[in-house]
């Protein structure tokens, strides 16, 4: 090959190595993770594929919360410095645990969707 179709080649090929990849997409199985700290006040709109633990606000009389459910009933636990609450709801349910009341916005087996509320 003539000098110069070589170096068009080789100037082709860099050009074309150096192009950015595609952004692979995101599967659609796959989920988000909550955001867990937005609860720490006792406020939030909680979506969750599976038990979670996390920190509450001290005015509550605890300082964690635990959430797991199953395809038809949610469980809450609180814990704290000597102190431990529970209570668990079904569909269209909810309770308050230590002045937080979970309402249950909707259940399946692989998600559970609540929205918390502070009532002290």
């Amino acid at each position: 090959m003539p000098p110069r179709i070589t170096t068009a080649m080789v100037v082709a090929a860099s050009v074309i190595s150096l192009a950015p990849a595609a952004p692979a997409s995101a599967s659609p199985l796959s989920t988000a993770k909550p955001k867990l700290r937005v609860c720490y006040d006792g406020s939030c709109k909680l979506t969750i594929t599976k038990r979670v633990s996390f920190r509450v606000s001290s005015r509550f009389g605890i300082t964690r919360l635990s959430i797991g459910f199953t395809a038809d009933r949610v469980s809450v636990k609180g814990a704290g410095p000597g102190v431990a609450t529970a209570g668990s709801f079904t569909k269209g349910g909810s309770a308050t645990v230590s002045g937080i009341h979970f309402r249950l916005v909707s259940l399946s087996p692989r998600k559970a969707v609540l929205r918390l509320t502070p009532v002290r």
